[in-house]
């Protein structure tokens, strides 16, 4: 499916394996509208705007104004782990930092080499940065 294979290597250097691409299209026999809504409503909901998602519509800036309402009590470590060529969610990662408490004192992770799809352009770096966190955060 043109549209949801081709945003694999969003930022990246092309370097997210083709099977992989296809593996996230195949859900979608083509690309008919009633197979891409889910797809579609995804990015909308994303609480990166405290104003709405995307396409920040009534529905999307309310849910995103509740994401925050919890974000912003969120008191557990916070690991945020971005990529260094994700044009999509560029700059995201400090909202985070500054919005939620379990953020702070938390050493956050900039993956170097990767576009969007993180976990497929680097997979070992972000599995690193991942398993670090948790040896260095116990929960009880």
């Amino acid at each position: 499916v043109a549209g949801l294979g081709n945003v694999g290597n969003v930022g990246g250097d092309g370097a997210v394996d083709p099977d992989a691409l296809r593996a996230y299209a195949a859900p979608f026999p083509d690309n008919e509208e009633k197979y891409l809504a889910g797809a579609r409503r995804f990015p909308t909901i994303v609480p990166i705007f405290s104003d709405g998602g995307i396409a920040s519509g009534k529905a999307d800036i309310d849910a995103n104004k509740e994401a925050w309402a919890v974000l912003s009590q969120w008191s557990k470590p916070l690991l945020t782990a971005f990529s260094d060529r994700d044009p999509i969610f560029k700059g995201v990662h400090l909202k985070f930092h500054k919005e939620v408490p379990g953020a702070a004192n938390v050493p956050h992770v900039t993956i170097a080499n990767a576009g969007h799809y993180l976990q497929e352009e680097q997979p070992q770096a972000l599995s690193q940065a991942v398993v670090e966190f948790i040896r260095a955060h116990p929960q009880p």
